[in-house]
């Protein structure tokens, strides 16, 4: 495909529309009302949210990880190894950015704020209710370092299941858990015709949320 070809790709969004009337006053609520129209519509992978960091230096990440709560409808709830690029960046710089993109529902979502480690107790649950595999892999995994092989990898899965042989579930790597961001801003976006697209943003004003429409 040539760069013409690329820049000459566009789509027309007109499936819905987005009001100040119609949005929720919570920032957290008006998201969840939004993702289960999202569960609901049977997207892939709706939960997936891009996750951006930047580290002391400045230099930004992203990578897409999945949602797994909204614990008190204040916060977003993912899981990570604490050793991994992101957990050293969240380390120097406890601020991210998320973003949650549905394009069979022409719409996206942007979360930024504060992260925070979750507490012991949830991230000992929520990992403790995972596959078996998936814990030995949590284990057996040095999240973000350089590896020689695949097989090194899959010989360090073997020795985590016999080091683990006859015990389920397994306890919770001391280097893995949640982190919970807490939004101060968030922006709703909703598709329109000839990219006059509606985005309303939510700002954090102490416990209470102002709204304000955006241009495209």
């Amino acid at each position: 495909m040539t760069d013409q070809q690329l820049a000459d790709l566009r789509q027309t969004y007109s499936q819905r529309t987005l009001s100040e009337a119609e949005v929720q006053p919570d920032a957290v609520r008006q998201f969840r009302q939004w993702l289960d129209e999202a569960l609901s519509a049977h997207l892939d992978e709706p939960t997936a949210m891009t996750v951006s960091t930047v580290n002391s230096q400045g230099q930004p990440s992203a990578r897409v990880v999945l949602l797994k709560g909204l614990p008190d409808d204040a916060g977003f709830l993912f899981y990570t190894n604490y050793d991994s690029h992101k957990g050293h960046d969240l380390a120097e710089q406890p601020l991210a950015a998320l973003t949650f993109f549905w394009p069979g529902l022409e719409r996206q979502v942007r979360v930024e704020g504060r992260v925070e480690k979750a507490p012991e107790h949830m991230s000992d649950s929520y990992f403790q209710s995972r596959p078996r595999g998936s814990q030995i892999g949590a284990w057996a995994s040095p999240q973000s370092q350089k590896i020689g092989s695949r097989e090194e990898l899959e010989a360090q899965e073997k020795a985590v299941e016999q080091r683990f042989t006859g015990q389920d579930p397994l306890p919770r790597p001391p280097h893995w858990g949640g982190y919970i961001v807490r939004p101060h801003r968030i922006e709703f976006w909703q598709g329109r015709p000839s990219r006059l697209h509606d985005r309303i943003v939510y700002e954090r004003q102490g416990e209470s949320w102002t709204r304000s429409r955006l241009a495209p």
